[in-house]
Parts: C-alpha cells; structure tokens; sequence
C-alpha cells in the first residue's frame, strides 16, 4: 500500500510543483509582478506535505496485509489528488484574472506608455461636443423628413399582394446617440419588413433550444416565410380543405387563393426553401428605392446616390455648395414584441454571414442604455468624449495602416462594458484620460484573448429597466471575435493596427488641435 500512496503523492506534487500558474517558469509575468501570492501559494503547498505526513504515519500503523483497508487508502488518496487539482484548477482561474491585469512585456502593446497633454485632450473633447450638440439635431430632422418622403414613395410603388410591407423606420447608431463625429455626418436607420397577406415571418434564434445553427452562427437567426395555418395558433383554413361550397369566414376565397398562388421565389426566399435571403432582399430594396426616388426627386435640389452597391441602402445626399450627408437605410425583420431586429447587414460590415443567417441588432436597447447611463452620470460626463476621442484615433490611423477587423461598434462595446463596471462618480470631466487608459488597456485584453464579449447578451449586469428579453439575457455570451481565431492575418493587421495607433495618439490629436497648429478643427464640423 505504500507504493501506492507514493505514486500518488509523487503525481500530487508534481501537479504543484510543476503547473504553470502555481510555479510559472522564469520567463512568466506572475512571477515577477506576484510575488505575495507566489509566497502563499508556497506556503499552501508546504500545508500539504504536512498533512501528507501526518496522515502516512496514521496509516503505516494500520494492518498493511488488510485488502479492504488498502483499497479504501486507495480511494482516500484518489479523492485527495481530486481536491488537489480542483484547487489547482480554482488558483490557475484567479491567477489568469491577476495575469490580464499584469503590466506588460516589452512585445505588448504600449497602452501604459501613452501620454497625452491634458489641455490638448480638454480643447479636443470640448470642439467635439460643441460641434455635436449643435449640429447633430439639424442633421437628424432633415434626414428623418427626407426618410419619411422616400419610404412614403416606395409604399406608393410597390404592389401590395406581392412585394413586401415596409414599416417605418428606427433610427439608431452615433447620430441617434449624440456621439457622431465623421465628416460628412451618417445615420443609420432601420426599416423593418413584413410579408403581403396571408404569409408570415417565423423567426429562429440561435440561442433557442430548438436551434440547429453552426457554432459560427452565434448572434444570428434565420427568417422563414409561411403561409396562415402553417404554424401554432394560425387560421385552419390554409391547411384544411374547406370544399369548393364553403370559405373561412377571416379570409375570403380571394384570399385564400392569393394565399396559394404566391411563389416563395418572387418573395425573396433562398432558392428550394422557404427561408427569407438577405442577398435578394437588399437586391430588391435596393431597385425600390432607386424607383421610389425617381418619384419625388423633382421635389429637392440635391442629388442622391448609392455609394456602396454592397449595401441595400447606403445613399449619398449631396448638395450643391458640395457638402454631404451619408445615409443608411437597413431592412430588417422585427422580432415580436421587442425592439430587437434581424437586420441585412451592420452599416460598418457589408460581408457578415451567408444566407440564410441574418445577424442579431440590439441597437435600440444599446441606445437605451446609454440613456440610462446618461441620467446616473455626473454632468459633463466624459463617457461620449472617450468614445469619439477613440474612434477618432481609430479612425485616422485606419487611413495610415489599412484594413483592420477593429470597428466603431467594438470601441462602443468596450465603453458599455466599462460603464456597467465603474461607479457614476468615475466619469467626471478631469477624470477623462484615466477613462481613455481604461478603453484603450480594455480594448488590449481583448485582442490578446481573441475575445470581446457582446455587452447585451448574456449579460446579467443590463439593468431590468431596459426591458431586455430574457432570451438574450439568459443566452449563452456572444464573443464578437470570434472570426478572429480563424482569420490569423486580419488578426495580425488588427493588434498592428492598435499598437501604431497608440503610439501616434498625442501626435494624432495635436495635428487636429490649434492650439499647436493653429487650425480650426475642420474634421468635426458638420456644415450641409
């Protein structure tokens, strides 16, 4: 039996002699920057070897020739190695949290390094909510009006027993939520769609139990377009034989045969299925509203273009004096009941995923949230003024390094997520750079681990008040780098990408700044 215990006590302590986050080796970052838990996991381990000794000296007294005794030391030893490595496995948990939050190697990126002038940084963030406020509200009552017009125009045109039903639009994005800082200024507006009568929209989660999406469909959902009586709670009629003599007293015999000569095709469905497709949806979005245009263009003395035939309604206002103002209408299906949509694509990603998976939009509970925040935070809260300060540098750097997988809804996430972890009263104006240094140390982790959690989803920490279905509360976390695990190269220009744009911070911000170039500070002025 003693060779027993010594096989497994010789595994035990190898376990802890030799696991990385208990005894990093030389070259690791707890080692130099931990020592007080290093001294405690030793001392921990000591604790043991006594009790190991303690309890082999009660046991060398035992009868050695009783079988059931060794057997039982046996299974004793065994369920002490398990308690060993759970607890290993719990220190190793705490330790790697300790390890994010480590100061860097000299290969990392050099958010600890960068300075900014402070009165640099107060000139920029106040030219910046200046030019916001005043502008931002004119620019949204023009777009809203003309938005109105077109989709009123498109209704006129379109056949009603046929084409789709277009709602009216939602507005969301930076424009909607005050922190739009890009020349020419953009909305983005969302415009649910609804099938003609009998036919309607089945909606299918990911995250629901019956779901058979892929694991790299995370965050979308598929659209299925049915007949009345096709699913629970539907009318009889459009799958029962009434008989030529009698008719559904909700829908006539003209409808019930409209019903039945639809062709899902016509309907923008994926080719053999009955599952609505993205591709043919923006296809014919985008043929109304160049029709739907054409109707009222004599009305307004600007042009209007599409400046990306990726998207179904990215449209380019242009006016004579030469000044312009992005515009992207979004189809979408809404999901019952909430403010949720399954939209065609992100204004920032023309790709997304194929047919027939639409991607999840939570832009309203987003938009939402920062409300909230907005009535909790101290005034002059510097929370919008991190976020355009950041997305300027991104921005900008982007014209200097070229593509990367970084957008401007990463760099919001990342400033919800530290909205929801930080006190109120850590928002005031003087505290903006430490504000800055979090975002930017946040935005660091999360390259480093390939991993950006969605703020919304699986998130118990959202406020009840926002009325977020539990469906997405409950859902498993969205990480949204995901595709980074697989595309190495776009991860390699993405971490390039952040590491140069820090270090041209200070250098970035005062060539816009003039107080050192003498300059106004044209980027951010929204004159149309």
């Amino acid at each position: 039996m003693q060779g027993v215990i010594a096989k497994v006590l010789v595994v035990v302590a190898a376990t802890i002699l030799n696991h990385p986050s208990i005894f990093p080796r030389e070259n690791s970052i707890v080692a130099e920057q931990d020592e007080e838990l290093m001294l405690r996991m030793r001392e921990y381990a000591e604790r043991l070897e006594k009790e190991r000794a303690k309890l082999e000296a009660e046991l060398s007294q035992a009868n050695e020739g009783n079988q059931w005794e060794e057997a039982y030391s046996w299974y004793f030893w065994g369920t002490l190695s398990c308690m060993v490595f759970c607890v290993i496995e719990m220190c190793r948990t705490e330790m790697a949290e300790l390890d994010v939050r480590a100061v860097e190697d000299d290969e990392a990126l050099p958010t600890a390094a960068m300075v900014l002038d402070k009165d640099i940084l107060s000139y920029f963030c106040n030219k910046c909510t200046y030019s916001s406020s005043r502008d931002t509200g004119r620019v949204r009552e023009f777009v809203e009006g003309f938005a109105d017009d077109l989709l009123e125009s498109l209704r006129s045109i379109s056949d009603r027993e046929t084409d789709m039903e277009v709602g009216d639009f939602v507005g969301i994005g930076s424009m909607f939520e005050s922190w739009q800082v890009h020349k020419p200024p953009t909305c983005d507006l969302v415009v649910p769609l609804s099938p003609p009568d009998p036919l309607d929209f089945q909606v299918s989660l990911w995250c629901e139990a019956s779901s058979d999406a892929p694991p790299n469909r995370q965050g979308c959902g598929t659209v299925r377009v049915s007949a009345v009586g096709d699913h629970e709670g539907g009318c009889l009629c459009g799958s029962t034989n009434l008989g030529e003599d009698m008719l559904c007293l909700l829908h006539g015999k003209a409808d019930k045969v409209r019903g039945k000569g639809h062709n899902l095709d016509k309907l923008l469905c994926s080719k053999t299925t009955s599952h609505l497709a993205k591709d043919c949806v923006m296809k014919w979005f985008q043929v109304s509203l160049t029709k739907a245009w054409g109707r009222i263009n004599h009305k307004y003395d600007f042009e209007v273009t599409f400046y990306s035939l990726d998207a179904a309604g990215a449209l380019k206002i242009r006016f004579p004096s030469g000044k312009s103002i992005m515009v992207n209408i979004i189809p979408a299906v809404q999901l019952v009941d909430t403010d949720a949509y399954l939209v065609s694509h992100f204004p920032s990603d023309y790709g997304g995923p194929p047919d027939p998976f639409w991607p999840l939009s939570l832009a309203v509970y987003e938009r939402n949230l920062l409300k909230h925040f907005a009535k909790l935070l101290p005034s002059h809260s510097c929370h919008l003024n991190c976020l355009q300060v950041v997305i300027f540098l991104h921005r900008k750097q982007t014209t200097l390094t070229g593509a990367n997988a970084l957008t401007d809804y990463h760099w919001k996430t990342v400033l919800l997520h530290i909205l929801l972890l930080n006190k109120p009263s850590e928002w005031t104006a003087s505290k903006t750079e430490m504000r800055l240094q979090d975002m930017l140390s946040f935005m660091h982790r999360s390259l480093q681990e390939k991993q950006l959690i969605h703020v919304l989803i699986g998130n118990r920490k959202v406020p009840r008040e926002l009325r977020l279905p539990e469906i997405f509360r409950k859902a498993e976390p969205v990480n949204l780098f995901r595709d980074l695990v697989l595309r190495g190269h776009i991860y390699t220009a993405t971490v390039r990408h952040l590491q140069e744009m820090l270090r041209n911070a200070a250098v970035l911000l005062q060539e816009y700044t003039p107080l050192s170039s003498g300059r106004e500070l044209d980027y951010y002025m929204v004159d149309w």
